[in-house]
């Protein structure tokens, strides 16, 4: 279907990476993050935009982490603490802590681990909203190691499970990266949903359709309006789409990211009591979030020590794989996304004008030329 367009968009306009990224450190800097974690937290955010995962760049920050911010459902001055230390595996009180530089440093700490122990496991409650996962996975991917994050959306609940009617998981991102090829580590991100809801809430935003299967109503019939979802009537469905189809591959994805990073470290979890008083449609907050920081050092487990070098053998291959189309190649995750930044970090990081507004709004961006305040 297609929707109607209230009126013909402007074309994006470039913002230089290195400007925005300045701007948003200012900004919450203004919160009283320390500067160090605002610079953080606004390289996190940045990345989704520079990677072209615009449903996780500065879209997000008027609509979900000012308010958090404000609110004090996130804590500008938190110091995460260990509750459990083993030395290989940690348990942290993130104490609200802005999530999108806490969970960077939570990975941090897991790479330190395991340059130690050979693995790093670290898992985090009380936690925020922390971004794209890919951002803190490919933390540990720069420096050699296997890095794996997985989260959950706390007392959050987004999404049925087959054949259910009540909302009861929430999208339960993960994210793997290793180094590949160069400057292109190999990096999966995914919500184990077949999109995160910011992929709808974009696609809503730009007045244009979500493709088949994404959102299903309450008979199961594909919607390809965004807008039904926030309006209840259509929900999310999970990878894998119908049950006939292998969406338990999806809701089981989802319910494992719930154990590790959930029942783990003792955050909230979606399937709770107070679940079932739900109507339907999605529910509950994002507080209390747990996730999972996994650092695994393969030079220092694999005997002859090249793990590198295999790497890049198994990466190498795949690209030699002959394609169906001469121009599409065949890539892996994370290709693309790496490809996309080196343009975006050259050229300015294309955003929309209504984005481009918002930004503007909060002192981000200056109104005419699109240059930092």
């Amino acid at each position: 279907m297609t929707l109607p367009r209230q009126h013909q968009a402007p074309p994006p306009a470039p913002v230089d990476h290195d400007v925005l990224r300045s701007a948003v450190t200012t900004l919450f800097a203004s919160y009283g993050i320390p500067h160090r974690r605002a610079r953080t937290a606004a390289t996190a955010l940045c990345y989704g935009d520079l990677t072209g995962l615009d449903s996780h760049g500065v879209f997000n920050l008027g609509r979900l982490y000012l308010p958090l911010l404000e609110s004090g459902r996130a804590d500008p001055a938190a110091e995460p603490a260990p509750l459990t230390d083993l030395g290989a595996c940690v348990v942290l009180d993130s104490r609200r802590a802005l999530g999108l530089w806490a969970a960077a440093e939570a990975m941090d700490l897991a790479v330190e681990r395991a340059g130690l122990y050979g693995i790093g496991m670290v898992a985090v409650r009380n936690a925020t909203h922390f971004g794209c996962a890919g951002f803190h996975t490919t933390r540990a991917a720069e420096r050699g190691m296997i890095g794996v994050l997985a989260g959950n959306c706390g007392g959050q609940r987004i999404a049925r499970p087959p054949d259910g009617t009540l909302a009861m998981l929430g999208t339960n991102p993960l994210s793997v990266a290793a180094p590949a090829l160069g400057d292109h580590p190999f990096v999966l991100d995914m919500s184990t949903t077949v999109v995160p809801t910011g992929r709808i809430r974009t696609a809503a935003r730009r007045g244009e359709p979500v493709p088949e299967g994404w959102l299903a109503d309450a008979a199961g019939r594909p919607r390809t309006d965004p807008g039904a979802f926030d309006r209840g009537e259509a929900h999310l469905r999970w990878l894998g789409g119908a049950p006939e189809t292998g969406a338990y591959k999806g809701y089981g994805l989802g319910l494992a990211v719930e154990l590790l990073a959930a029942l783990l470290p003792g955050a909230a979890v979606g399937p709770a009591p107070e679940a079932l008083q739900g109507n339907g449609r999605p529910h509950g907050s994002d507080d209390d979030i747990g996730f999972f920081a996994l650092a695994v050092a393969p030079e220092k487990l694999r005997p002859d020590g090249d793990f590198a070098g295999a790497a890049r053998g198994l990466f190498g291959t795949l690209l030699a794989c002959p394609p169906v189309q001469e121009d599409r190649p065949v890539r892996y995750p994370g290709w693309w996304e790496a490809e996309r930044a080196r343009t975006r970090r050259r050229e300015g990081i294309p955003l929309p004008a209504h984005l481009h507004e918002e930004l503007t709004a909060l002192g981000v961006l200056a109104p005419a030329d699109g240059g930092a305040r």
